[in-house]
């Protein structure tokens, strides 16, 4: 599709490197919005094909973990254990319960059993925490000089690993609501730009009148759209026939076109990333699409999501022959030993 009004075919228009770049952005936003149409148009099959092929895996995988968690929690006890076999059972059954926590692959009478048994270990665990805080303090004469120790040991550790991830996001988020304002603020600047510059009252050529009016209609739809996109490429086609050469953009324009072009292409990639996203599920996905650096594409990911339900498939299997080895005593005994619970 044109953007620009008609010009002979003789012209001959001296493109400048800053013009040039701005050329390789427009190529790249228009690839982009290929790119985001193709995966819009593909997502519903993406999701049935998905359904179709792992949830029935995921749902067997996830009530054969509910009944190994139902039958550590009764070889408690009918089975004879040590006592350091007792603390990984529990530890199984508390990690078991925090992964099927809120899972929507359960029954809702599987997810009320769940959330007893997590609500069960949390308790434990807060207990066991206030009653070895107590033993500390008893035993430490320098408590407080202790206790800003171990909170500044903490905050060298996880606290501050959540807080670099924390700034990282914040970071992410203050970057796209810039390049999201930057759009706003274009959207209109541009709009008001080319609305000026093509409007039909102002041209008394019948002929190119009838063609500025059509150009007029396109240009209230992109803006009504919020297609910046349309906008900024139709401007840097009116301003090249304006001048007659790209040399008539000055820096500032130049500068202009450039962020907004930018900012628009971050838009863009983050409608990619987020469409992406929502239908990769599995934690092998994801890692999958991260590493793509937006570069997977729908033949990729149909190929993940096989992927994903040959090994979902084998974790399947494999949580199976482990259920039938915890409902006998013998059985856990021996994933005990060989440390495979």
């Amino acid at each position: 599709m044109s953007f620009a009004l008609k010009t002979t075919p003789q012209t001959v228009l001296e493109v400048s490197p800053q013009h040039q770049k701005l050329n390789r952005l427009i190529d790249e936003i228009e690839q982009q919005k290929q790119l985001l149409l193709a995966w819009q148009h593909a997502k519903d099959d993406i999701r049935a094909y998905s359904q179709k092929a792992l949830m029935p895996a995921y749902r067997d995988l996830y009530s054969t973990l509910y009944e190994q968690m139902q039958t550590l929690w009764n070889g408690l006890s009918f089975y004879s254990l040590s006592k350091s076999d007792r603390t990984v059972v529990e530890d199984k059954i508390q990690n078991l319960a925090r992964l099927l926590q809120g899972s929507h692959l359960l029954s809702q009478k599987q997810l009320d059993e769940v959330e007893k048994m997590h609500a069960y270990y949390e308790q434990v665990i807060e207990h066991a925490q206030k009653k070895s805080k107590k033993k500390a303090k008893d035993s430490l004469n320098e408590a407080e000089t202790i206790e800003a120790d171990d909170a500044f040991e903490d905050w060298n550790s996880d606290q501050y690993q959540q807080a670099r991830e924390q700034a990282k996001l914040k970071r992410q988020q203050d970057k796209q609501a810039q390049a999201e304002k930057l759009v706003n603020q274009s959207l209109k600047t541009v709009y008001l730009k080319i609305a000026s510059i093509i409007h039909p009252d102002r041209e008394p050529d019948e002929s190119k009148k009838a063609e500025k009016t059509e150009l007029l209609q396109r240009v209230n739809k992109a803006y009504e759209q919020e297609d910046l996109f349309f906008l900024l490429k139709l401007q840097l086609d009116v301003e090249q026939s304006k001048t007659g050469s790209n040399k008539g953009l000055s820096t500032e324009q130049v500068k202009f076109y450039q962020q907004a072009l930018e900012a628009q292409s971050q838009a863009l990639q983050k409608q990619i990333q987020e469409l992406i996203d929502s239908l990769v599920w599995s934690s092998k996905a994801k890692i999958a699409v991260q590493k793509s650096k937006g570069q997977l594409n729908i033949e990729q990911l149909y190929k993940q999501i096989d992927a994903d339900m040959s090994a979902v498939k084998q974790q399947l299997k494999a949580e199976k022959q482990r259920l039938g080895f915890m409902r006998k005593e013998s059985g856990l005994e021996m994933l005990l030993e060989h440390q495979v619970l």
